[in-house]
């Protein structure tokens, strides 16, 4: 049995479905009242779980999380972004700690933030913690899920770059503007971009789950980064759309998206070393067909 959290988000759900098409029994963590017999209530914020919801499990699979993109990044929002990693994980592993026999292993998701702004400095798991209000939640929010190691039990943080989905997530918010041609770099357009398409990274994930060898931080990345002004071209040649001449400038990015702007500025030139040498085989590895196959 695997147990999931944040199974009703886009890679959650990605990720239940390819479990159960291997006849996996996955049971859900839900904030609602179930709904079936694979669905079990818990109220991360306040600290609810009951540790049997995890009895039997083999592995766990920590997704839960707000949107980072969802809305604009005030001080509220801010604290809930906070709270629904940190607070979770850390009610996760308090169920966990309850248990007389535990799960194997806690797969417990992060992001590529975790380095910070890199510029074109090629970086891999080695790297250390970034500077700025996402690295260091990323490592507020590993540091919770690491505290499973006590228990004996082998952690993995998924360092996620940019998922490219058909089904939405970021690539989602970008396509209305790209089909009416109206896609441009983002500010200098130099800055980075690591991705990895939907099918790498469930593919990736069961990988780390199923391999012994794979703990500690994991970026989930393709090995090949583009910067946001190649990543603009190709996605506008896949839609067979033109994309702007001009550059959209910084200051015009935080005057609409405030804080959050600095994440789409910032470079993240990631490699997917552990994956590749534990023998992960991508699916895609070239950008143009990662977007024709998802699109």
């Amino acid at each position: 049995m695997i147990v999931v959290t944040g199974a009703s988000g886009l890679l959650g759900g990605a990720l239940v479905r390819r479990l159960r098409d291997r006849g996996e029994q996955v049971v859900t963590l839900v904030r609602r009242a179930p709904r079936g017999p694979d669905e079990r209530f818990w109220q991360p914020a306040e600290g609810v779980l009951d540790p049997q919801a995890l009895d039997g499990a083999r592995g766990v699979v920590h997704l839960a999380g707000a949107p980072i993109a969802e809305r604009r990044w005030s001080e509220a929002y801010k604290r809930e972004l906070v709270g629904s990693r940190v607070d979770s994980t850390r009610t996760l592993v308090g169920a966990l700690r309850e248990l007389p026999r535990r799960p194997e292993v806690l797969v417990s998701a992060s992001g590529v933030d975790f380095y910070g702004d890199t510029g074109d400095r090629v970086v891999d798991e080695g790297a250390g913690k970034g500077r700025g209000f996402l690295a260091d939640l990323c490592g507020r929010w590993e540091g919770e899920a690491r505290e499973a190691e006590t228990l004996g039990m082998r952690t993995a943080q998924l360092r996620t770059g940019l998922v490219l989905s058909g089904q939405g997530g970021s690539l989602g918010r970008m396509l209305p503007l790209f089909r009416m041609g109206l896609g441009a770099p983002l500010g200098t357009g130099r800055q980075y971009w690591s991705w990895i398409s939907e099918d790498d990274w469930v593919g990736a994930t069961l990988h780390v789950l199923e391999r012994p060898e794979l703990s500690g931080p994991v970026n989930l990345t393709s090995p090949s980064p583009v910067t946001n002004a190649e990543f603009t071209r190709t996605l506008g040649k896949v839609l067979r759309k033109g994309t702007l001449p001009m550059p959209v400038p910084g200051f015009a990015l935080g005057l609409g998206l405030g804080e959050f702007a600095r994440a789409l500025l910032a470079g993240h030139r990631v490699l997917p070393h552990k994956l590749e040498d534990s023998g992960y085989g991508f699916a895609h590895t070239d950008l143009d067909t990662a977007l024709r196959a998802v699109l």
